[in-house]
């Protein structure tokens, strides 16, 4: 098996993973693809300044990882930014690919390392915006909406 170093090669990767985390940078959001059907290498495929909807329109139908930043509160004085690891399992990511995936994810971690919440999707239904927000918030602990409460 290739080592992460050799995967994750692409000096892009990891500015773009540092550019997402800064809150000096525009960046919001990365994908990561492999660099061919049969190649383990991964490439930054696409980086960008918008919400999480922009990042699922760019994943595409193949295997991907991505990585976001979204901005959870109530009001402006409770905002606080968190951060979702998504492996992406498009309709098109082959038999294989798939169950390499659950090996290479490992190696993706080392370099994208700081993360509230890791979902692992074939459905774009999951990566909308109130469905990852709704996780977040669990991953937060305390939930201080009173939606679905009793009260």
């Amino acid at each position: 098996m290739p080592a992460p170093s050799d995967i994750l090669s692409d000096p892009d990767i990891s500015q773009a993973y540092e550019d997402v985390r800064s809150d000096k940078s525009d960046t919001t959001w990365l994908i990561l693809k492999y660099a061919s059907a049969t190649s383990d290498s991964l490439t930054l495929a696409a980086k960008g300044t918008g919400d999480i909807a922009e990042m699922t329109e760019s994943l595409g139908d193949e295997a991907a990882y991505a990585y976001v930043r979204m901005k959870l509160g109530n009001d402006e004085y409770s905002e606080r930014v968190k951060f979702a690891f998504v492996i992406w399992q498009g309709p098109n990511t082959k038999v294989m690919r798939k169950a390499k995936m659950s090996f290479q994810s490992g190696q993706v971690k080392q370099v994208i390392r700081t993360y509230a919440v890791e979902i692992q999707t074939s459905d774009k239904k999951e990566l909308e915006e109130e469905a990852v927000t709704l996780k977040l918030r669990k991953a937060m602990g305390a939930n201080y909406d009173r939606q679905g409460s009793s009260y």
